[in-house]
C-alpha cells in the first residue's frame, strides 16, 4: 500500500505529464533539528522525510523532477538518486532563499519546456499527490498565472500569511517576520506550495530582491510582482491543515509520525488486518500484511517486514525487515531479518538476530536467542537456549539450556544438528561438530566430537558423594544443622 491515507488516495495516472515539472526544495539545514542527520533523513514510518516527497512526485507523472540542495548534499543526493533516478539534482548556491533556489531550477529545465512548474518543499512528508492533483487542475482551469496552497491555522505564529483583497482574491503573502500587526492576526497562511506558469517564472524570477528581514530572495515575492504586473493569482485552500504542515524539530517529527502512522494502521484494518490496539501499533509504510494477520498490543511492525494470512503478531513484539509464514505466532520476541515458517511459534521473550531461519511448524521458545541459524520443519528450541552459527535438521529437539558455542575466541564454527535428534538438557556443542540424524545426547553433556546417527553421546563422569564434607567444611552453619537433624 503505498500511500494508506486511505481518504486521501492518489490519482491513478497512467502516462507522463507533459506539461508538468516539480521542484522539491531541499536545500535548508534544518538547525532546530539539532542533529548530526540533516532534517530531510530523519526517518518517517520507516523512510527519510524527503522519500514520502519523492514518492508524492513520482505519483503525479511528472515530465521533469528537480531538486535542489545545498546543505549535506551528497547525502540528500544520495537518497534522490535512489528514489528517483532520472531526477535533475541542482545546487544552489550563496544567495540565500527558496525564490534563488527556483531560480536555478528553471534554469535547468530544457529550453522549450512551457508548462507549470509545481514547487513543494522537502519537509512536508503527509502531503499527498491527490492534494497536488487537485491544485494542478484549478490552476488549469483558471486564468491564474499563479496559484499557492493556503490553509488556516488557530496558532499562525511563525508563518508567512495570506493577504486577500476586499473581494477575496490573493492579492499577496507577507513573512511573518515582515508582517504588520494587522497582517499577523490573519489565521490563513501560506502552506509553501506553488504552482507557476513556467513563462512567468522565467519573466519575474529576476526581479526578486533581497529587501527584507532576512536578507534573502523570497519565493513569496513572485506573488507581488505577478499581481503588481497585472497577472491573476490564485489561492486554494486545503483542509485539514496537517496535510501542508512541515516537519522543523523534533516535536513536530513525531506529531507526523504519529498521523502518518495512525492512517498506515487505518489502511490496513480497513485491507482485513485485526489491530487491536492502534495506540500503541506502529507500522513502516514498507511492511506488508495479509488479511486475517492480527497484531496485539505493543507490536512495531519495522522495515519491509512481509507477514502472511492469518499469523498472529504480538503483545510487544519488535519485527525489523522479517518474513513471518501463514498462521504463525510470534509474541514477546525481537527480530531482525530473521525468517518464520507457516505455523511456526516463536516467543515468548525470544531474540531472534538476523540470518535466522525458522522451517515450518517449528518452534523457538521462552528465553532463547539464534543467529545465523536454520532450524528445519518441525524443530524445536524450547527455552533457555543459544543457537548460532547452526543448522538443525527436520523434527528435532534442542534440550533445554543448551549453548551452540561457535567462537574459538578467533573464528566462528559451524555446528549441524541433524533431523529427529533428541539432545538432552544443558548440552554445549563445541563447534565444528556434527550430530548425526535420529542420534541422542545426554543431559550435561559436552559434545566436542561428531555424534554417528543413531548415536548416544555422554560424557562419562560418575558421581562421587563426600559424606560429611558439609559439616567438617561449614561447620555452624544452616545446612550443617539441617543435615545433622536429619538423621542421615
Amino acid at each position: 500500500m503505498t500511500d494508506q491515507q486511505s481518504d486521501h488516495r492518489a490519482p491513478e495516472q497512467h502516462r507522463t505529464d507533459a506539461r508538468l515539472a516539480v521542484v522539491i526544495l531541499a536545500a535548508g539545514q534544518g538547525t532546530r533539528m539539532k542533529s548530526a542527520t540533516p532534517k530531510l533523513l530523519h526517518e518517517l514510518a520507516g523512510v527519510p522525510i524527503i522519500s514520502h516527497v519523492l514518492a508524492t512526485a513520482r505519483e503525479l507523472d511528472a515530465a521533469h523532477v528537480l531538486t535542489v540542495v545545498r546543505h549535506e548534499r551528497d547525502r540528500i543526493v544520495e537518497v534522490v538518486s535512489a528514489e528517483l533516478p532520472d531526477s535533475i539534482v541542482v545546487d544552489q548556491d550563496d544567495v540565500p532563499g527558496t525564490g534563488r533556489a527556483v531560480e536555478l531550477a528553471v534554469a535547468a529545465l530544457p529550453q522549450d519546456f512551457d508548462g507549470e512548474v509545481l514547487v513543494v518543499n522537502g519537509d512536508v512528508p503527509l502531503l499527498n499527490a491527490a492534494t497536488l492533483a487537485n491544485l494542478v487542475e484549478a490552476h488549469r482551469e483558471s486564468a491564474a498565472a499563479a496559484t499557492i496552497l493556503s490553509t488556516v491555522l488557530d496558532d499562525a505564529a511563525g508563518y508567512g500569511r495570506v493577504i486577500r483583497t476586499e473581494d477575496g482574491r490573493l492579492d499577496r503573502i507577507v513573512e511573518h517576520k515582515d508582517a504588520s500587526d494587522d497582517e499577523r492576526r490573519v489565521s490563513e497562511i501560506n502552506a509553501g506550495v506553488y504552482l507557476f506558469g513556467v513563462a512567468a517564472l522565467r519573466d519575474k524570477l529576476a526581479g526578486i530582491s533581497t529587501d527584507n528581514a532576512q536578507g534573502e530572495k523570497y519565493l513569496t515575492d513572485m506573488i507581488g510582482l505577478l499581481r503588481a504586473a497585472g497577472s491573476e493569482v490564485g489561492a486554494l485552500s486545503v483542509k485539514p491543515s496537517w496535510l501542508v504542515e512541515g516537519i522543523n524539530d523534533r516535536a513536530q517529527l513525531s506529531e507526523a509520525a504519529a498521523r502518518l502512522n495512525a492512517l498506515i494502521v487505518r489502511g490496513w484494518q480497513l485491507a482485513g488486518v485485526t489491530v487491536q490496539d492502534p495506540a500503541t501499533t506502529w507500522i513502516d509504510l514498507k511492511a506488508k500484511l495479509a488479511e486475517d494477520v492480527t497484531v496485539l498490543p505493543g507490536t512495531q511492525i519495522r522495515g519491509a517486514t512481509v507477514i502472511e494470512r492469518g499469523a498472529t503478531i504480538g503483545p510487544d513484539t519488535t519485527l525489523v525487515d522479517c518474513e513471518v509464514g501463514a498462521g504463525a505466532i510470534v509474541k514477546r520476541a525481537d527480530a531482525t531479518l530473521a525468517v518464520v515458517g507457516a505455523g511456526a511459534s516463536v516467543g515468548p521473550f525470544a531474540y531472534l538476530r538476523p540470518g535466522t531461519n525458522l522451517g515450518a511448524d517449528g518452534k523457538i521458545g521462552t528465553f532463547v536467542e539464534t543467529k545465523n541459524a536454520t532450524i528445519g520443519a518441525g524443530s524445536k528450541v524450547p527455552h533457555l537456549s543459544y543457537v548460532g552459527d547452526a543448522t538443525v535438521g527436520e523434527g528435532s529437539n534442542i534440550g533445554a539450556a543448551t549453548i551452540f558455542a561457535n567462537y574459538d575466541g578467533v573464528n566462528k564454527h559451524s555446528t549441524t544438528v541433524g533431523s529427529h535428534v533428541r539432545t538432552g538438557s544443558h548440552n554445549v556443542f563445541v563447534a565444528p561438530v556434527r550430530i548425526g540424524d535420529g542420534a541422542y545426547t545426554g543431559g550435561g553433556t559436552v559434545v566436542r566430537k561428531d555424534v554417528p546417527a543413531g548415536a548416544l553421546a555422554i560424557n562419562v563422569a560418575p558421581q562421587r558423594n563426600l559424606q560429611g564434607w558439609v559439616a567438617e567444611n561449614r561447620p555452624g552453619t544452616d545446612a550443617a544443622k539441617a543435615a545433622e537433624e536429619s538423621g542421615e
